[in-house]
């Protein structure tokens, strides 16, 4: 299976469908805090609904010729979130990533360790060349990755997801190959 340690506490592995049970009652616990940014947690009703979502994961690595999309954020040997690749263009050598984290797990620089991982592992060993990170245009916390981690910004998707019955505008955030590997990520 895969797994990318990232430091002593931090690594990040496929989910299996063992993790569907403890998938739910993460984003059940966290779902006031996730639902006000991501559209997909309502969605997201018991364990069997994670078990699918899991099924479509592991699906992903068929779809991108062998390597993992979408990865559990395990902290202290604790699932605590996700990072993944959102949209990956093998023709044109780019992705999107995204990632979310539970609430109590905020403010441990977590989700800043587990994007660096996942866009140095993207350049270096999926031989991609851009990797971008959209952000809802109110979310600081999140646009704060993309900023902490040296992204460029580019722009902003005007109304571009409907979430809670609200059209978030996202702002776009790149690096590129050249970019990060000469800073070592």
């Amino acid at each position: 299976m895969f797994k990318y340690q990232v430091n002593e506490d931090l690594y990040l592995r496929m989910y299996t469908i063992d993790d569907a049970a403890p998938l739910y009652h993460l984003i059940n616990e966290s779902r006031d805090h996730l639902k006000e940014w991501l559209a997909w947690v309502d969605f997201n009703t018991d364990v069997e609904a994670s078990k699918e979502w899991i099924k479509g994961t592991l699906n992903g690595v068929i779809e991108t010729g062998g390597y993992p999309k979408t990865l559990a954020i395990i902290y202290q040997e604790e699932l605590v979130g996700t990072v993944g690749f959102n949209e990956v263009n093998r023709t044109h050598r780019y992705a999107s990533i995204g990632y979310w984290l539970s609430e109590k797990n905020q403010k441990k620089g977590i989700i800043t360790d587990a994007c660096r991982a996942i866009v140095t592992y993207g350049f270096q060993d999926i031989g991609l060349n851009r990797i971008e990170i959209r952000a809802a245009s109110r979310n600081k916390k999140s646009r704060a990755i993309p900023e902490r981690l040296g992204f460029q910004e580019e722009g902003i998707l005007r109304q571009i997801e409907l979430v809670n019955d609200e059209f978030y505008d996202h702002i776009v955030y790149s690096m590129l190959a050249k970019d990060w590997l000469k800073n070592d990520g």
